[in-house]
């Protein structure tokens, strides 16, 4: 265990990661930010909603948001990877939608610098959403009288009725999508009680082995960092773990296949801890069935542990301490 966290620790100093005697244990906050060029509005966010739910927004009218992120189930669709447009499937582990508003970049790969960016690569995606070009999308939007009026009220008057707004108004309701009031957070405020004995071991433990190396902050995503910065890490790095072989972890190459640049070879966005609980299955290639399953992933790849059936059950207590209640949103009547 100790060359493990040696080795843990080398890579956090070279990622300029926090001490670990530095590390504090932040609440989710009630509000996510917005950026300055898109500031959340009530009419933005009602906006958006309906268009979470929107098929139209894909080219064959088949797929919304709302198919491969369903808000009353965790935020993700439950599948190893998600179902696009004409019943491909992209590889990939549908990320939740759950406090997305407060990650500093997103998909796996980092790709996308702001939910803005997401929404408009989501719809252009030819295996999601599959609509041609920006314009397009803008047209099929204006095809629908019911839309301007919304679109007006969330932008003013004029040409809004476009691909761009939709993006922003989805973003803006994304950033409405918080689940606080976990046990987790109940406890950093204070109420000591809000965490089992057995919880509060496996926050000490994911501490103490180096899991908050990477997974930091409120949503236990990467380190803060300036908005629309990817800090990605290479996963996995232990390659002699039988973990690697047996659920395929190489097999997608990770920001590589976006980038093309051999330094990016698996290296992938930390992803959120909140709401585990939720979105089974794990990893980015959806292969990994259990909590429990992927927390001796995660320590035979990435810090070289072997955990024993008491560390993994206590670890589990504590992410799925992280889970807060779903608020409830209402499917919306379309345009």
């Amino acid at each position: 265990m100790k060359v493990a966290l040696l080795c843990c620790a080398a890579m956090a100093a070279l990622a300029g990661l926090p001490a670990q005697a530095e590390y504090t244990w932040p609440a989710l906050p009630a509000k996510a930010p917005a950026p300055a060029a898109n500031p959340t509005t009530p009419a933005k966010v009602e906006l958006g909603r309906i268009l979470f739910y929107d098929k139209r927004l894909s080219e064959n009218g088949k797929v919304a948001c709302i198919s491969c992120h369903n808000l009353k189930e965790g935020g993700a669709d439950h599948e190893s990877s998600s179902v696009g447009l004409h019943g491909e499937r992209d590889g990939r582990n549908s990320l939740t939608v759950w406090n997305v508003g407060f990650l500093t970049s997103l998909f796996w790969d980092g790709r996308a610098a702001s939910l803005e960016s997401q929404a408009i690569a989501q719809m252009l995606n030819p295996l999601d959403m599959g609509m041609r070009d920006v314009a397009y999308i803008s047209a099929r939007l204006q095809s629908v009288p019911g839309y301007r009026p919304l679109f007006e009220r969330a932008f003013g008057s004029g040409e809004v009725v476009t691909a761009e707004n939709a993006a922003r108004a989805l973003a803006a309701f994304e950033r409405t999508l918080i689940t606080g009031d976990a046990p987790y957070d109940r406890y950093v405020a204070g109420d000591h009680g809000a965490l089992s004995e057995q919880q509060v071991r496996g926050m000490n433990e994911f501490r103490n082995v180096g899991c908050a190396r990477c997974h930091q902050g409120a949503a236990f995503d990467g380190p803060a960092l300036r908005a629309g910065t990817a800090f990605t890490m290479k996963f996995p790095t232990n390659l002699r773990s039988p973990f690697v072989a047996s659920y395929e972890l190489t097999r997608d190459l990770g920001r590589f296949e976006w980038t093309g640049k051999e330094p990016d070879r698996h290296q992938w966005r930390v992803p959120s801890l909140r709401n585990l609980k939720y979105t089974a299955p794990y990893m980015h290639n959806g292969s990994v069935p259990t909590l429990a399953h992927a927390v001796r992933v995660m320590g035979s790849t990435e810090l070289g542990l072997i955990f024993t059936d008491a560390e993994v059950a206590d670890l589990v207590a504590f992410l799925e301490a992280l889970s807060g209640p779903l608020p409830d949103v209402q499917a919306p009547t379309l345009p």
